[in-house]
């Protein structure tokens, strides 16, 4: 039976939120959730956070599929986020609101009041949510700089941040907002990508408002000015125009500008998807670490984390399977390297940090996830337990492979490496550098911490605090390293491991061939006709 499937995107907007911050206004950001059954919500994206504003107009649209015959029963939560962790349970609810996807498609607009919970209104405050159908999957890709700005800070410069909009139904409705530069008045804004369909729906011709504002922490940014053009025109790169401040044209007759806004490159892209470079050909290589130092405890003992039960399992082997499971459907030979570290091995009983489970350092490669399994179980008694916890080695061995399968330049080979320890890092700064210089390569990191330990630190290494730094100040390139304790998922369906940590795999496999400008090896048919082409000389 054939089921109508449709991606679109939500855009959101809230006004009149509740201020929670003492002395200025909260800091919104939207979750989406859809009801999964039995009472259980699961949270499907959320949009960017803004500071200081109790009325805001999100940036980043929600995508969704749309299943015409399903009903669908989403939640959109608003929150007053006062940390940079991704968890929201430390932050303010500031209400929410359900409805399902088919009540805003139809109406293609609704507006709800937002709720504490069930019949308890949150006092005040509103949600819209707009949808559209997404068409084309093509994305705009942007260079932009500007020149000379107006200086709007009394002990400062300026912190120029740009926004553009797209005029619809008689409003100006935002579609892109770039990163604040700090004190600068030639700033050169990091290269950025909207959705063709979100940026101007499609035609070239439509007006395009782009304002260019000083940023202030307290919400109140000041405008240096604005121009308005379309993307035929943003075609013509390179490309000037005058940033314009309309009270200062006003005032002043000799007014020429308050700066110039240059558009570097402006180009109109496919968009690949994970099933794209999948389909194309990739394969997804998997690779284990699994820690062996002694604070797992003596593997004879019940009390071990390495303690095998009566039917032959731990949790070390519950992860493995878990996330093993969905991985090596994307590995066609089924081979898969699989390293212990921080034990004594045989012969010398020296610690290595980078061991053959096989024992066999020249092949350590296993059939299957069950080949794993059973050159774990069988190396258990053959080792002694030691430490330190040194993650390095295994990142960079990993890596040696990513840095040849880039050489190549195509997209035919991406690495993940799982990595099951009981304990934080050791060798921190060791570690933080392999990671960044892991964000260049095709390789993704997933961390799953096993037992009771305390894993605050660990949260460094996924970039949840903020952009990881190496101790020579360089930064990573993309998010590579995703962590979860498995303590949190002990009770939960044995799927649901899998999903949280492999979740981020496909974004973060088409980021990194997005930012190398690779397209799939056998790329997918696309449109033939171009809606937005360069104007000619």
């Amino acid at each position: 039976m054939a089921h109508c499937v449709t991606s679109v995107q939500l855009s959101i907007s809230c006004d009149h939120l509740i201020d929670k911050d003492v002395g200025s206004k909260s800091d919104p950001l939207c979750v989406l959730l859809q009801d999964v059954g039995g009472g259980n919500w699961a949270e499907l994206c959320r949009t960017e956070p803004i500071r200081n504003c109790s009325s805001p107009e999100f940036s980043r649209p929600l995508p969704i599929d749309y299943h015409f015959e399903t009903v669908q029963k989403l939640r959109f939560g608003v929150y007053d986020i006062d940390n940079k962790t991704p968890e929201l349970g430390d932050d303010d609810f500031l209400g929410g609101a359900e409805c399902t996807l088919g009540q805003i498609v139809s109406s293609q607009m609704v507006t709800l009041p937002l709720m504490l919970k069930p019949g308890k209104p949150a006092g005040q405050g509103t949600i819209t949510v707009s949808a559209q159908e997404v068409k084309d999957t093509r994305v705009v890709t942007m260079e932009v700089e500007a020149r000379n700005l107006d200086k709007k800070d009394f002990l400062g410069k300026s912190d120029p941040f740009l926004e553009f909009y797209r005029q619809g139904d008689g409003k100006w409705h935002l579609v892109y907002r770039s990163e604040v530069i700090k004190n600068n008045l030639n700033p050169t804004w990091k290269r950025f990508s909207v959705p063709l369909q979100h940026f101007c729906g499609g035609d070239p011709t439509i007006p395009i408002q782009v304002r260019c504002s000083d940023y202030d922490s307290d919400g109140s940014h000041d405008l240096i000015g604005s121009f308005q053009t379309n993307l035929t025109q943003l075609q013509g790169t390179p490309v000037e125009f005058d940033c314009i401040h309309p009270e200062k044209q006003q005032k002043k007759k000799s007014y020429k500008n308050s700066g110039t806004i240059r558009i570097k490159a402006c180009q109109i892209e496919a968009e690949f998807s994970f099933l794209d470079y999948v389909m194309g050909g990739c394969q997804i290589n998997f690779t284990v670490g699994i820690d062996f130092t002694g604070s797992n405890g003596d593997p004879s003992s019940p009390d071990s984390l390495h303690y095998l039960s009566p039917s032959g399992v731990n949790e070390y082997l519950t992860a493995l399977w878990s996330v093993g499971c969905v991985i090596q459907d994307y590995d066609t030979d089924k081979l898969f390297p699989a390293f212990g570290f921080g034990a004594q091995v045989p012969p010398d009983w020296q610690v290595s940090h980078e061991f053959a489970l096989n024992f066999n350092p020249s092949n350590p490669y296993c059939p299957g996830i069950q080949g794993i399994v059973d050159a774990y179980r069988q190396s258990l008694p053959q080792v002694r337990l030691y430490g330190p916890t040194n993650f390095a080695p295994i990142i960079n061995h990993v890596a040696q492979f990513a840095t040849q399968a880039a050489q190549q330049g195509t997209a035919l080979q991406y690495f993940v490496l799982l990595l099951l320890t009981d304990g934080a890092v050791s060798d921190v700064e060791a570690t933080k550098e392999a990671v960044v210089r892991a964000s260049r390569l095709p390789v993704s990191i997933i961390i799953v911490g096993v037992g009771g330990a305390d894993f605050t630190a660990m949260e460094e290494l996924d970039g949840d605090g903020g952009p990881l730094r190496a101790r020579n100040g360089e930064t990573v390139a993309r998010d590579v390293v995703q962590f979860v304790p498995f303590r949190q998922f002990q009770s939960a369906p044995k799927e649901a491991l899998a999903q949280a940590v492999l979740a981020e795999v496909p974004r973060q496999l088409v980021s990194y061939y997005k930012a190398q400008r690779l397209a799939p090896h056998k790329p997918p048919v696309l449109p033939a006709k171009d809606p937005a082409p360069a104007p000619k000389n």
